[in-house]
């Protein structure tokens, strides 16, 4: 085993990891706005996978531009999902929340073996084979081009909220409600609002992943568990925290893959999480309670 191959490992686990961070930014700003664990986050990437997909089987179009009408698609579907079947649960008891958003979860796992069956879909492009050549540094073109897409889509979202005054609304939402409702903002509404934007996040990051890995319905608990991983490493509720840790998740399945199995992925993963919660408790850009 050389240095090289190490180097060409780790690269390709960092651009894993940035898709890896999208993924769990939804999340991440669900959580730290609405309060509301997103247990069904998962399958929802695994839906826009899906739907990248047919996109591609139907009409031959590049997930990286199917993601456009998919992002837009998932955007109204979380904007309508959180106005019309989460805001009743706002104020309830938080196990009924769970319970909700895991029955979401179950539906969506079970409607997508109906419709596609348990086999596995992908997408073939040209580029997926091919890799950019840095001297003994190889770059995957596809890893390449959706960890772009990643990194993209997440500055959209920072600038989003420091920048534009319905950003700065929901970051005060999220700071305290009743702040928020004392001042007049339509706090439901912007709930509203940011549930879209994290399933517009997770659709991103399907479209991207579609092109590294088949798709199959198992996958969303398997991502679900991945994201809350993801950002309880990071620290819940901090955007830069949920992309970093992808990266540290990322990285740590590529090697475990390299230098063990790759079915040691998982087992690195959860030792990573277990480091973090012994050694800070809040995640690595999280803020103390």
């Amino acid at each position: 085993m050389t240095w090289d191959l190490v180097v060409n490992v780790v690269i390709a686990g960092v651009l894993t990891g940035l898709v890896y961070g999208l993924m769990a930014l939804g999340l991440s700003v669900i959580f730290g706005v609405v309060r509301v664990v997103n247990f069904a986050h998962g399958e929802m990437m695994t839906v826009a996978m899906y739907a990248a997909t047919v996109l591609f089987a139907a009409f031959k179009l590049d997930p990286f531009l199917a993601v456009l009408p998919v992002a837009a698609a998932f955007f109204v579907f979380g904007y309508v999902m959180q106005a019309g079947l989460i805001n009743p649960f706002i104020t309830r008891p938080e196990h009924s929340q769970f319970m909700l958003m895991v029955a979401v979860a179950i539906i969506m796992v079970n409607a997508l073996l109906m419709i596609f069956g348990p086999a596995a879909h992908n997408v073939q492009v040209d580029y997926q084979l091919e890799s950019f050549e840095l001297g003994k540094i190889l770059l995957d073109k596809a890893r390449l081009y959706a960890a772009a897409a990643a990194v993209l889509a997440a500055a959209a979202l920072f600038a989003f909220f420091k920048f534009s005054l319905t950003g700065k609304a929901i970051r005060a939402c999220a700071d305290s409600y009743l702040g928020a409702r004392v001042v007049g903002l339509n706090v439901k509404r912007l709930y509203a609002l940011t549930f879209g934007l994290g399933a517009a996040c997770v659709a991103v990051a399907g479209c991207a992943m579609v092109l590294l890995v088949d798709v199959t319905p198992p996958l969303g608990p398997y991502y679900t568990l991945l994201a809350f991983v993801i950002v309880i490493v990071g620290g819940l509720g901090s955007m830069t925290g949920a992309l970093l840790g992808g990266v540290l998740i990322g990285v740590s399945e590529a090697l475990a893959g390299l230098f063990i199995a790759p079915s040691a992925k998982s087992m690195f993963s959860f030792g990573l999480l277990i480091l973090v919660l012994l050694l800070r408790p809040q995640g690595l850009l999280g803020r103390k309670q």
